[in-house]
């Protein structure tokens, strides 16, 4: 008897959470703004719901223009106010100003590596890596890639982006396929996998 095909239980049934598992989490990301994107939204989630920010997430896009890297690493004093009076956004004055230093860091990893997608498929060897996890309970909140990547991005200069947000950014942008197996959407995933080669 064939196993039923459900996506992962963590999404629920919201329509916004479905939506983003179905479409987007754990595409491989060789894409800088989209990857830009997350790094301010992930960093946004810090002690709060991944679907809290989902649903802030075009008050972001416009508040942060556009996800546009060059110009949040511009923002300058009155933007940061502005920006704590976004009823839109998550008003957190300490994550909005790492939102903007964060930014100054990732044009140094574009400036660094060519793209900055390519500094964390580097950790990869260029290419998904695929996990086979049967339950939620087997999916892990860090890893050794992650621990050491956040390690190295606090160095960089990095904020709010420890161990176990880095892990959920690695798995949103398909560095790692984690999706449960029993998800169709594990299946698609390692399909689009298999194009990915960073050099």
């Amino acid at each position: 008897m064939a196993k039923s095909q459900e996506p992962c239980g963590w999404c629920g049934s919201d329509p916004l959470y479905l939506a983003y598992h179905n479409d987007e989490w754990g595409v491989p990301c060789t894409d800088d703004q989209r990857l830009f994107e997350f790094l301010i939204l992930e960093s946004a989630q810090a002690g709060l719901s991944w679907i809290t920010i989902l649903r802030k997430r075009e008050a972001y896009r416009k508040a942060f223009a556009g996800f546009n890297a060059k110009k949040v690493a511009a923002f300058d004093e009155a933007k940061v106010e502005a920006l704590m009076n976004n009823e839109g956004i998550v008003r957190n004055r300490k994550k909005i100003e790492s939102a903007i230093s964060n930014a100054q860091c990732f044009l140094q990893l574009q400036k660094e590596f060519g793209e900055a997608h390519r500094y964390f498929w580097q950790f990869f060897g260029g290419k998904p890596k695929q996990n086979q996890w049967q339950s939620l309970a087997e999916v892990p909140a860090t890893t050794e890639i992650s621990d050491a990547i956040a390690k190295d991005m606090k160095k960089r200069g990095f904020r709010f982006f420890g161990s176990t947000i880095c892990y959920a950014h690695l798995q949103a942008l398909g560095f790692v396929n984690d999706h449960l197996v029993n998800c169709p959407q594990h299946k698609a995933v390692k399909a689009l996998g298999k194009n990915i080669n960073v050099k």
